[in-house]
């Protein structure tokens, strides 16, 4: 059994999600997301794939054999780019019925398989089957708001915005510097430390994604370092 904490973050994530792309007319469908080069549809096959990516792996897991997220990164991308021109009624489907089952197989997953390991793409990049709710909740929430829709990361709940600062924090490769939020009285060291950028948590939580410039964040050395993308 997962996470019950993760489960009910995915579970009223998802149904955000859901209203938002349920709302989106056949205009905006179409319109640019927040990601370069990507429409919202874009923003929504990705969505979709991800979600049957994690739950075919985890899925395998469950049945002992490995199953990787994704054939290649060239044939994630080439999905991606097809799904995005299917109608519009067929890509919603597809996202919706996506969403279940990912919401399903977090929920169940098996304490014994929690430390399973699951690669992306064959021979790539690797994660425990334990990770899948964490990911896909930061998938949810992240692209939620790269819809470039009414919710924005100030909309991210508090608690999830505590999880991708520490997750961040962890797996950091970049400035170093101290985050600190000064909504939720908690600071981050991100690498070795150093300059302290203080602001919202949610604006801090969407700048370390390398979206947004900081703005809202100050420094204490006058410079608010530029982030890669994630």
């Amino acid at each position: 059994m997962s996470d019950p904490h993760v489960v009910a973050l995915l579970d009223s994530g998802t149904r955000r999600l859901i209203r938002s792309v349920d709302s989106m007319s056949d205009e905006q469908w179409r319109q640019p997301s927040l990601l370069p080069g990507w429409t919202r549809a874009h923003v929504v096959a990705h969505l979709t794939l991800n979600a049957e990516g994690l739950s075919g792996a985890v899925e395998g897991v469950h049945e002992g054999r490995p199953v990787p997220m994704y054939a290649s990164d060239s044939a994630r991308d080439t999905d991606i780019a097809e799904l995005a021109t299917a109608p519009t009624s067929v890509l919603r489907d597809r996202f919706l019925g996506s969403t279940t089952v990912i919401g399903e197989w977090v929920e169940e997953l098996a304490d014994n398989l929690a430390d399973s390991i699951v690669e992306r793409t064959p021979g790539g990049r690797s994660f425990e089957a334990g990770e899948v709710g964490l990911m896909r909740t930061r998938e949810v929430e992240i692209h939620h708001a790269d819809l470039g829709l009414d919710y924005t990361a100030a909309d991210w709940p508090a608690d999830f915005v505590v999880l991708m600062l520490s997750a961040r924090a962890q797996h950091h490769d970049g400035p170093d510097f101290v985050a600190r939020a000064t909504d939720l009285d908690r600071s981050w060291t991100f690498g070795a430390g150093g300059p302290t950028v203080s602001g919202a948590g949610s604006a801090l939580a969407w700048w370390v994604t390398g979206r947004g410039t900081g703005d809202g964040l100050t420094s204490d050395d006058g410079r608010v370092p530029r982030m890669e993308p994630w």
